[in-house]
């Protein structure tokens, strides 16, 4: 597979991704919260077109899952099929956090149920939960690399063009910040929060830690592209004929900072939304029953639950092509960057 090729199918599973995560409320056949408990641990639901008879359906169609009396072991019951219905109605949501609305992409007729990654041990979509935890998981890496490349190239520039004392400093503290264990900066922080802090509150306040602590990289990397970039002759023209820093910053130098910065930001990315994953999973991060892809992954520290229900491994299945992504994004800018034209 050619690079373009691979580039191509990255870009276009990241916008579906976001385009699912911001409108999932629609694409949701059920709310996240929502519970079933008699459908603790359900398999995926499967979608057939030929029923027990052997008669095709254009239209396809699912069968219910039947539990085993005082079990969690599932059979299909095909007697009856239930088609696939697109915009159905269903729980109330707002869209992109504004409209209220209760139209669903896709669902089936009661007593049927689509489960397309299965349900946890409440009985809650996992489906649905992942879109919504999408929109934690991926927009906190959104979130967090603002914050470090925006300290990264504020820091970085006045250490590559101020050099001396100011590059001493700054460059000092990066050394320092990147030495620094964070994962116990955000254990301090994590006890001191109130039990009762609001899910929003703890999400922005991890993001912000995530994205504070990750300044001091892009800062090295752009304090070495300043440096770089203050050596040439145009730039030392622009100072000799009396251009004041502002002006040659925003004229000369930042030109060359915005492709490192580019080439930097899916990498950051990526790094923040697999170190918000792990947070949640490990009880740092977002709380039950707000919805995350760390949170979706939390009952797999069971062995049990890892042997036994295979489908609760999916939202890391889908995370690895995710940060995959991201990766190859990051790698293709920086290639086209040092290709010759």
């Amino acid at each position: 597979m050619s690079r373009a090729i691979r580039l191509v199918l990255a870009a276009l599973w990241l916008a579906t991704l976001h385009i699912g995560a911001i409108g999932a409320g629609f694409f949701s056949p059920s709310d996240y919260a929502e519970q079933n408990r008699s459908f603790p641990f359900a398999p995926p639901t499967r979608l057939h077109f030929v029923d027990p008879a052997g008669r095709f359906h254009v239209r396809p169609f699912v069968c219910r899952w039947s539990a085993h009396p005082g079990t969690v072991v599932y059979s299909e019951e095909c007697d009856q099929p239930f088609p696939l219905q697109f915009f159905v109605t269903g729980a109330r949501y707002r869209l992109f956090g504004m409209v209220q609305s209760h139209r669903h992409l896709f669902g089936v007729a009661s007593p049927a149920h689509i489960y397309w990654m299965g349900t946890d041990d409440f009985g809650r979509d996992q489906f649905s939960r992942f879109l919504y935890g999408a929109r934690l998981s991926l927009f906190s890496g959104l979130f967090a690399c603002a914050i470090s490349l925006t300290l990264g190239i504020i820091f970085g520039t006045l250490a590559g063009y101020y050099r001396r004392s100011a590059d001493s400093v700054i460059m000092g503290t990066a050394e320092l910040s990147l030495a620094l264990p964070w994962l116990y900066l955000l254990l301090v922080v994590r006890a001191l929060l109130p039990l009762s802090t609001s899910p929003s509150a703890v999400f922005l306040t991890v993001v912000a830690i995530i994205g504070i602590v990750g300044w001091a990289r892009p800062a090295r990397l752009i304090r070495n592209t300043v440096l770089t970039a203050g050596a040439r002759e145009y730039v030392l023209l622009a100072k000799s004929f009396g251009g004041s820093d502002l002006h040659v910053l925003l004229t000369h130098i930042m030109p060359q900072i915005r492709p490192v910065a580019m080439t930097q930001a899916p990498l950051l990315i990526a790094r923040y939304i697999l170190a918000e994953v792990i947070l949640s999973f490990l009880g740092l991060g977002v709380a039950e029953p707000t919805a995350s892809w760390g949170t979706l992954l939390k009952s797999v520290q069971q062995y049990s639950i890892l042997s036994s229900y295979w489908w609760m491994c999916l939202p890391a299945s889908l995370l690895l092509p995710t940060i995959m992504s991201y990766m190859m994004i990051s790698i293709n800018r920086s290639q086209a960057e040092i290709s010759p034209a």
